[in-house]
């Protein structure tokens, strides 16, 4: 199908780094200045999904591959889990690209990438040196900025507020299913995470990031990516600490994997330009076996932190930053990649199955209580 836009706004823009570097374009989607983290992202497909993913939430992404937009935005479709998007809405504060398709072209195509920015109020900018702006944030760092179009702004940081209360369900949520009773703590799920485990037959009760759940009947807990700090989600913390002191099986994905680690006394850091890319190389540690993995992260485990009773189980083959931790006898295990991938490769979505594998052998004959079922 065709979707072909011929309403792109040529009107002029800029992109503003806190270090005083300026990079002129012009504006598409919502024309208005706006502020957030510059970051970047290496994936050459998956702006549907990259757009809509919690996990870019108070940030201005940069796509670094050059066409963007070539086969426009699908129809949301697919009931309270869409297809084709990882939320309900765009998450990202802005976005930033070289050269957007004027003339998009697929068979899922319902409008243009242009469209649906200006229908959800996201500013984006194009003709933009991406390459020379990633060079300068892989040197430098990832930096606060703002895109001014129709009026200058102050630059804030998002990094100051609690991103996974602004991205995280209100109440608890179920999703039927005849297997294993899963608590899933919303911190910004992704819904291919939600559609994982549900075509493995789990019964999925999706819970606020603050919720106390330990009062509940479940064999099992994910815990979800999501945005900003871990530290900020003292709440959640605690209540993975009272998981553990049940001796639940726990699976954390992402963010998950750093509020695990805080959870059983680590510690976690800020990266200076984080991973975020569909092609990042992990090693199981004490093997040979290398995936390639899907991210989106900031924060990272401080390896040299975890207790004696937990160890590293993954580990990026770039940097050798920690990609993973589990304990060394009890069912507490957690991966900052993203296994569901969405977009990206597929290699480590048996990660799910080998984790309800061992739920079951927890299981309880308890039901659930508490939840609205969707």
């Amino acid at each position: 199908m065709d979707c072909e836009d011929n309403s792109v706004s040529e009107k002029k823009a800029k992109l503003v780094l806190d270090d005083g570097s300026v990079f002129e374009g012009v504006c598409f989607g919502a024309a208005k200045s706006c502020t957030g983290e510059v970051v970047f992202n290496t994936g050459m497909v998956g702006y549907p999904e990259a757009l809509t993913d919690p996990s870019y939430r108070g940030q201005i992404l940069v796509l670094t591959y050059p066409l963007i937009g070539n086969y426009g935005v699908p129809l949301k479709e697919g009931g309270s889990l869409l297809e084709h998007f990882e939320s309900e809405r765009i998450h990202v504060s802005a976005l930033v690209i070289s050269d957007l398709s004027s003339e998009p072209s697929h068979w899922s195509c319902a409008r243009s990438l242009n469209t649906w920015l200006s229908e959800e109020g996201i500013p984006a900018i194009r003709n933009i040196a991406t390459r020379d702006l990633t060079k300068r944030l892989r040197e430098k760092g990832v930096m606060l900025g703002k895109i001014i179009v129709d009026r200058d702004i102050e630059i804030d940081d998002p990094n100051k507020r609690n991103l996974v209360s602004e991205v995280s369900v209100k109440q608890p949520l179920g999703y039927k299913g005849d297997g294993p009773r899963i608590v899933l703590v919303d911190c910004g799920v992704k819904h291919n995470i939600i559609r994982s485990l549900l075509n493995l037959g789990v019964h999925v009760i999706r819970v606020p990031w603050d919720y106390d759940f330990t009062f509940m009947d479940y064999d099992g807990v994910v815990i979800s990516n999501g945005p900003g700090d871990p530290k900020m989600c003292r709440e959640t913390i605690r209540n993975i600490g009272h998981v553990m002191e049940q001796g639940k099986p726990i699976l954390g994905v992402c963010l998950g994997n750093q509020l695990l680690a805080l959870a059983a006394g680590g510690d976690t850091f800020k990266m200076k330009y984080g991973h975020r890319s569909q092609n990042q190389p992990c090693l199981e540690a004490g093997g040979s076996r290398c995936y390639i993995t899907s991210q989106n992260h900031g924060f990272a485990v401080r390896k040299e932190s975890l207790p004696d009773s937990w160890q590293e189980w993954f580990i990026n083959a770039n940097d050798r930053t920690n990609e993973g931790i589990r304990h060394k006898s009890r069912p507490f295990m957690s991966v900052q990649f993203h296994p569901e991938h969405s977009p990206g490769p597929t290699d480590t979505s048996f990660l799910f199955e080998r984790f309800i594998s061992i739920v079951k052998q927890y299981r309880n004959d308890y039901n659930p209580r508490g939840v609205v079922l969707s």
